[in-house]
């Protein structure tokens, strides 16, 4: 029999992603996503690609009845990836109360369905951000936790202790900390991608949707940083190379090979790109130039950060295989279908 995997947020961008993954390796996948930040369209996507229709709860993780008579329709659950949060640096700034509400409470209520009706194994959907400003780089998963430098990223820390403090008196469940860099990209197909409902303030789809004409110019935010062209420094992961992360996080566990209740792992290709980088990049795989200025820094934003991703090679026995150009054509080419279908 398949293994029934729970994917909450599985209609956001990297839920979906993962979802899609999931299927591609054999799981039996349902979702629980509230659309806050994405489409029931999302599930015709995933059945483009997957040939599956996948069964969606529109439940928010807050509302602990809804979870419960979801989770009680499912039946026997053998493992879960929570994705479902607000993600957004600047709207965190803007709206801390939000984010803790959110964030901190959908997990609650996640941990205690997990232990009601005994969900060995969990994946949890972290972030590098958990790292604040590094002294040293690349990170690795014993990189010293520095100061959060917005909520979003104090949320993460928040919830990777709960977890930790949940795990000492439940043994009997597994955790999988996934810290990852910054998803990008989208499915070869062209069928799936990036479509938040709110607007975006990841740098990938603010790209192209500038350089599709939806905005009149797009800002670098800030020039003055110490890195090599002044801008900020990220570590971009095409979302597909993200998604096997999952799955293989899942096998890692489903096979007993964790020596640890809770373990972590960065995900990441290792290799720091800067914004400016990142804007070129663009323009030589796609042949558009893009109208950018150069602002004021935004609150919240790391300078640089990059990943070691060894551990997850090794023990996982994942590695990306997608490259920043990879990234900025499959971006693209969604970008195009989706304004155009």
């Amino acid at each position: 029999m398949k293994k029934k995997i729970l994917v909450t947020g599985g209609c956001g961008y990297i839920g979906s992603h993962t979802v899609i993954d999931l299927i591609d390796e054999g799981f039996e996948v349902f979702s629980i996503d509230n659309y806050v930040n994405s489409s029931p369209q999302t599930l015709d996507q995933i059945e483009a690609v997957t040939g599956v229709r996948i069964k969606n709860y529109e439940v928010d993780l807050r509302d602990k009845t809804a979870l419960w008579e979801a989770l009680t329709e499912e039946g026997e659950i053998d493992g879960l990836i929570h994705f479902a949060a607000l993600k957004a640096v600047g709207e965190s700034v803007d709206k801390p109360l939000l984010y803790y509400d959110n964030n901190i409470n959908g997990l609650l209520n996640i941990l205690e369905a997990q232990q009601e009706f005994n969900i060995p194994h969990h994946i949890f959907s972290s972030s590098c951000s958990v790292y604040g400003n590094a002294d040293d780089l690349p990170v690795t998963e014993a990189t010293p936790i520095k100061n959060a430098e917005s909520p979003y990223a104090r949320t993460k820390q928040i919830s990777e202790d709960i977890i930790r403090d949940f795990s000492i008196p439940h043994d009997e469940f597994n955790f999988i900390l996934l810290r990852y860099f910054n998803p990008a990209g989208a499915h070869e197909s062209g069928l799936i991608g990036e479509s938040p409902i709110n607007p975006p303030a990841n740098l990938i789809p603010v790209i192209t949707e500038t350089a599709y004409g939806l905005r009149d110019k797009m800002t670098v935010f800030g020039d003055d940083y110490d890195t090599r062209d002044g801008s900020c420094v990220r570590d971009y992961i095409h979302i597909m190379d993200l998604a096997s992360a999952h799955t293989l996080s899942l096998k890692y566990l489903l096979d007993g090979k964790a020596t640890e209740p809770v373990e972590i792992f960065n995900v990441g290709t290792g290799n720091g790109v800067t914004v400016l980088e990142a804007i070129h990049a663009f323009e030589k795989e796609t042949g558009r130039s893009l109208n950018y200025n150069i602002g004021p820094r935004r609150p919240g934003d790391v300078i640089e950060i990059y990943a070691n991703n060894d551990k997850a090679e090794k023990l996982l026995g994942w590695k990306p295989n997608r490259n920043i150009r990879t990234i900025m054509k499959t971006a693209w080419d969604w970008e195009i279908k989706r304004r155009e279908s």
